[in-house]
């Protein structure tokens, strides 16, 4: 495993990262979860992340639990707030970002997260709050650093701008060789300041993984067909794309790579990209995914997959 710098933290996290969104929050069954997480020890991870709202708390709980004996210096562990908890509790207001934190230490057993991220942009705080309350639960010790998922570039150039406040560290935004948005302004600008990429969705849900094919079912044991982890996959299911997903297997083959470890070197390839998040529910996809990390693929390669995936990638607005 190789590992690479946080922005401008003094944060070293692994190329591949553990995730928790619909795996660790009730889509996978404990003792396997469980065992994912001790995998991914195994290999040399040392990321973990995780949300407040995934399972309303339940994937926190389960972190808590399994991480409890190993020593705190030894993991890098992030979590995140913004959506709805309650019908009276979500967003990033002061009160919201200091509630929140509390409960989620108390869910994951620890006094401090390494760091916190906002979830979303809040439309409804000013953001001269949300940046003077990440502030203080920096200044207090129960957060190291801090970051967001899915800001623009406008929203992120108006947070570093404010000065004599925390600055961000990470960026958590969806990119894969299937959904390439954030290289026209959100790398630029994370770059210019200091700002790290830690990407959720590099295998587009699990179709680079090469398991789903046009015209065919959707395989039983796979997230499409869970009712607790599909819900965001319909974009990527469309006949186009999986038809140019199966012509990346001869280039995967040709690199001696399976499909998962090709996606993830792919998005490894732009240095700017800190690591990349996995969600994995059995072991042997945790040894596999974390194989990419240290590949270097050729310009040829490169040039390969563009050849095949740049047609069918959604158009700029």
């Amino acid at each position: 495993m190789q590992y690479r710098q946080l922005g401008d933290s003094d944060l070293r996290v692994s190329e591949i990262s553990l995730g928790s969104w619909l795996t660790y929050s009730g889509g996978v069954e404990r003792e396997k979860a469980a065992a994912c997480v001790e995998r991914a020890f195994e290999v040399g991870i040392n990321f973990i992340d995780t949300a407040n709202i995934y399972g309303k708390g339940t994937a926190e709980e389960f972190l808590g639990e399994v991480l409890q004996n190993r020593p705190r210096d030894s993991y890098v562990l992030a979590t995140k707030l913004y959506f709805p908890m309650t019908e009276t509790d979500s967003g990033l207001s002061r009160i919201q970002i200091h509630k929140q934190l509390n409960d989620s230490l108390r869910r994951l057993k620890t006094d401090y997260v390494d760091l916190y991220q906002c979830h979303r942009y809040d439309e409804n705080t000013p953001l001269e709050e949300t940046m003077i309350a990440l502030s203080e639960i920096v200044q207090e010790g129960k957060a190291r650093y801090i970051g967001f998922s899915e800001w623009s570039a406008g929203q992120i150039e108006a947070a570093v701008s404010m000065t004599n406040l925390t600055k961000f560290v990470s960026s958590q935004p969806q990119y894969s060789m299937l959904w390439r948005a954030p290289e026209a302004e959100v790398f630029p600008v994370c770059a210019a300041n200091g700002i790290g990429q830690i990407v959720w969705s590099p295998l587009g849900q699990g179709v680079l993984t090469g398991k789903y094919k046009a015209g065919q079912p959707i395989p039983a044991d796979s997230r499409a067909a869970s009712d607790e982890m599909s819900g965001f996959m319909n974009r990527f299911l469309t006949d186009d794309i999986l038809t140019a997903v199966e012509k990346l297997k001869p280039v995967a083959a040709a690199e001696n790579l399976s499909m998962a470890q090709l996606a993830l070197a792919w998005v490894l390839r732009d240095e700017r990209v800190s690591s990349a998040i996995i969600g994995a529910s059995r072991p042997e996809q945790i040894d596999d995914n974390a194989a990419a990390s240290g590949v270097k693929l050729s310009a040829e390669t490169l040039a390969a997959i563009d050849e095949i995936i740049n047609p069918i990638l959604p158009k700029a607005e």
